[in-house]
């Protein structure tokens, strides 16, 4: 049987191909994929399992009756039993709606490359073709099964693509997440915070402000005095942060207002730490006699703890290494689908896709030159796990 090729290896095959990896990905790019557009989106799915079909591998693409299709690719190159199963994750929906390539064209310049969802994160699709790609050039040996799933509803929240990309990573021995890196570095994001949203109501009682003001419960006082306490949990050395985002109440100036609301955004680096700002919450009581709090919602997206990262990134470090390749990591305070998966106990590594910069704006890019790396990199990586 064939050995693994070596990381510089992958490399030296994959930089060649940087014309067809651009223009690979200039097809996905223009192909645009919004969340909440599900024509366009299966457009797009469609234009993906394309490329992937071309390389004769296994393309399931999967129904959904109000979001994009979800696409599910085979790699087993043997007919032996594979010893498990490796997952490489991904999404292809964008947060921009359809009509945005008119404002902001895909376009390289000066070493860089343009274009809605380039980032965040078709770059990353486009990187994990080419890397199956290198491997199917070399013959290289697996000893897993891969499987790379490309949903459509990440940027949403994964509603409708959580069971599925849960039910896959419990086959998994690892899962390889193809979200952009930070910095210009690349660095590879081996803790990511859980989020959540939580909304605090406030019920008081209404009177005349003028005639009757002691007959009324402030329910925007209250609120104002539960955001002050709240505000305090904040916790930046932990990585623990509330944010009041939306904030309502009242109705006119002279009304004592009955009832108040603020939206809450919550983030923990931690399990302990999320399930701790969860419960106060739903523990908290009313500052004011016969004001009521009603406390609903929490976190959606656990944390993805280092702890589920740290022996694929050594790994991934020393790979890199052997392609004269310095790989660093870092924590950021974004969830993912990798969150899910590490939450499951399953080994996660993110960040694993394009380097470039702007996720979500309008100079969202890549550099371009770090894209053969990239891939060779994730190559090495499944072949060496």
């Amino acid at each position: 049987m064939p050995q693994p090729s070596p990381p510089k290896e992958f490399l030296r095959l994959l930089k060649p191909h940087l014309p067809q990896m651009l223009a690979t990905l200039c097809q996905f790019v223009e192909a645009e994929s919004p969340s909440l557009e599900k024509a366009p989106a299966n457009a797009c799915c469609g234009v993906i399992a394309e490329e992937w079909r071309k390389r004769g591998l296994t393309v399931e693409r999967i129904a959904q009756k109000e979001r994009g299709d979800h696409l599910r690719i085979i790699y087993w190159p043997s007919k032996s039993r594979p010893a498990g199963q490796l997952l490489v994750l991904g999404h292809y929906d964008t947060v921009y709606s359809s009509g945005t390539l008119q404002q902001m064209p895909f376009r390289v310049s000066a070493g860089k490359a343009y274009g809605p969802g380039i980032f965040d994160m078709k770059a990353g699709i486009v990187q994990a073709l080419y890397a199956l790609q290198s491997m199917q050039e070399t013959n290289t040996n697996l000893r897993k099964r891969l499987v790379f799933l490309w949903t459509s509803d990440e940027e949403i929240g994964s509603e409708f693509s959580r069971k599925l990309l849960e039910a896959e990573a419990r086959r998994s021995d690892a899962v390889f997440v193809l979200e952009p890196s930070f910095g210009p570095r690349g660095l590879l994001k081996t803790a990511r915070k859980g989020v959540g949203q939580a909304e605090l109501t406030v019920h008081g009682r209404a009177s005349h402000a003028g005639l009757a003001p002691q007959e009324g419960i402030n329910a925007i006082h209250e609120l104002a005095q539960q955001l002050t306490r709240i505000e305090k949990w904040n916790d930046h050395h932990r990585g623990v942060t509330i944010n009041a985002g939306i904030i309502e109440g009242g109705t006119r100036t002279n009304v004592i207002p009955e009832r108040a609301r603020a939206v809450l955004d919550l983030r923990a680096l931690r399990v302990s730490d999320m399930r701790s700002l969860e419960d106060r919450l739903r523990d908290l009581r009313p500052f004011q006699t016969g004001a009521r709090l009603e406390v609903t919602g929490g976190f959606d997206r656990p944390p993805l703890e280092r702890k589920m990262s740290a022996s694929l990134f050594a790994r991934a470090k020393l790979l890199a290494k052997q392609m004269n390749l310095a790989l660093d990591e870092c924590t950021v305070g974004g969830g993912s689908d990798g969150n899910f998966t590490a939450a499951l106990d399953i080994p996660t590594l993110d960040g694993l896709g394009a380097v470039g910069d702007g996720a979500h704006s309008s100079h969202e890019h890549i550099l371009v030159n770090t894209m053969p790396a990239r891939a060779a990199l994730l190559a090495a990586l499944l072949a060496n796990i």
